[in-house]
């Protein structure tokens, strides 16, 4: 027998451009109380712009928003939040110089008094403790001070705060690209027992496992449009895929291990966590990609830091013995260069080899980054316009072209591949592995099974040291979870 659900919102029509990019092109988008609903699409397809949309933050150029069977003509994010309407979106929007707690007054003004920060406090405690047990966050814990992975927690766990509305709808876009596996699992076991206490979501993600795993129904978008839609069910990867317009069936091939054994070839790195409890040492050699795992905030970026610090001077427990570039996974506070132009912001590393005598040659600038917009897979036309005019997922992309394009033999990559798309994702990793083969060295910090399974071997972090070293043939999620709960001997 079919449940009955009433629906809460339905956008009918919405069109957005922005200069001569047609985002969106009349796309209708509902979803009815008690159910998830699934948007995916490749980078670029408009699925964050529908989204800011339906939260409030994005007026659309033509279109009907409706809510509870009311159109709504001044429709803006206070009055989405006063519909029980909230969004948390891909490019974190908390104040870094703010408390948790204060920063969860900035989304609750109502309250007010003498105790307003313990009342805060324990809204957003509670929320934590409900999603992510153990996440061993304080509300008195500044935000600057804390992991990205923290911070998408916090981001989540307050859309859920409620004061005066009631949450009735969370959009949810990207939610788990800052999260390890365990945290991922925590927030999607969390979505399933809201959604049957009535709860609605809208989970938008390039993960097609979550989008099975949890949602009810599924949108697809394209080009601005919507190219499909159906009950969950109907669809598996494959189906997807095609519905995004990617070619062939989706498989993920684990590459063959056919490089030389490390012992014939040139130690690039060699680094050693936090003595005196630290009883094993990173080493990567030349050709080898090197895995870092366990659970988000426990030390992974801080060597990636230090290696990348080391290269440039002498520092106790570090050898390293080549040029090094990185992928930041924190793009707004690590990566981009938000006043610069997208082909500035490729260049940047590869400045050495653009010169012409004293001067850096646009004409080779521009040509760098025009040949690495096409092999990646870029979506902008005009090359010379700001970085933030990207989506978030090729902003990502071009921190990568800029570490690939360059001649560091050292790649370092701290989850890499937030928001980006799956199609992409698979040409990335094919274009990983035929570096490695040709002699760069890869150190990839990865919340993601299907990028480790690409590592020639896997070390565990656990409280900042390793505390296990795998193999490509013992990496598992469930021997990765087990390391990583595991104390140091």
């Amino acid at each position: 027998m079919a449940v009955t659900r009433l629906q809460i919102v339905h956008l009918d029509g919405i069109a957005k451009a922005f200069g001569a990019v047609r985002a969106l092109n009349g796309v209708d988008f509902s979803v009815d109380g008690g159910e998830c609903v699934g948007l995916i699409g490749h980078n670029g397809a408009g699925k964050s712009t529908l989204m800011q949309v339906l939260a409030g933050t994005i007026r659309p150029d033509n279109g009907r928003i409706v809510v509870d069977a009311q159109q709504q003509q001044r429709y803006s994010a206070r009055r989405a939040h006063q519909l029980g309407i909230r969004c948390v979106f891909q490019e974190l929007s908390l104040c870094p110089n703010l408390t948790v707690a204060e920063n969860t007054k900035v989304v609750h003004p109502g309250l007010r008094g003498l105790r307003w920060r313990r009342r805060c406090a324990a809204l957003i405690t509670e929320r934590l403790d409900e999603i992510f047990p153990g996440h061993g966050i304080s509300a008195s814990d500044r935000v600057q001070d804390l992991s990205i992975s923290r911070r998408q927690m916090i981001e989540v766990a307050r859309a859920f705060t409620m004061s005066d509305e009631n949450v009735r709808l969370v959009i949810l876009d990207e939610p788990t690209s800052a999260l390890d596996y365990h945290s991922a699992g925590q927030l999607l076991g969390f979505m399933r027992r809201a959604v049957a206490e009535g709860l609605s979501f809208v989970l938008v993600s390039h993960l097609l496992r979550d989008i099975l795993d949890v949602c009810d129904r599924v949108v697809v978008m394209r080009d601005g449009q919507t190219s499909a839609a159906g009950d969950a069910a109907a669809f598996d990867r494959d189906k997807l895929v095609a519905a995004m317009g990617g070619a062939g069936p989706y498989r993920l091939q684990t590459p063959p291990d056919t490089r030389l054994p490390r012992i014939q070839t040139a130690l690039r790195v060699r680094a050693r966590t936090e003595p005196p409890y630290a009883t094993t040492e990173l080493t990567a050699h030349e050709g080898e990609i090197v895995g870092l795992a366990g659970l988000a905030g426990h030390g992974q970026t801080d060597l990636l830091r230090a290696v990348f610090a080391a290269a440039s001077r002498s520092r106790t427990g570090f050898e390293i013995r080549d040029p090094v570039a990185l992928v930041a996974g924190d793009r707004q506070a690590d990566g981009i260069f938000p006043r610069w132009s997208i082909c500035e912001n490729m260049s940047i590393r590869s400045l050495s080899g653009l010169r012409v005598g004293p001067f850096i040659s646009l004409q080779r600038e521009q040509a760098l980054a025009a040949l690495w917009r096409n092999r990646i897979g870029i979506c902008a036309s005009d090359l010379s316009r700001n970085i933030l005019s990207l989506s978030g997922g090729n902003q990502q992309k071009v921190l990568f072209a800029r570490a690939l394009s360059c001649d560091a033999p050292i790649v370092l990559m701290d989850d890499p591949l937030r928001g980006v798309d799956l199609a992409t994702r698979l040409d990335i990793y094919a274009l990983i592995d035929q570096q490695a083969q040709a002699g760069k060295t890869f150190l990839w910090y990865s919340t993601e099974l299907d990028e480790l399974l690409h590592c020639d071997h896997v070390y565990v972090f656990r409280n900042g040291i390793i505390i296990d070293e795998l193999t490509r043939s013992e990496v598992t999620e469930e021997r990765i979870i087990q390391a990583s709960f595991k104390e140091a001997g």
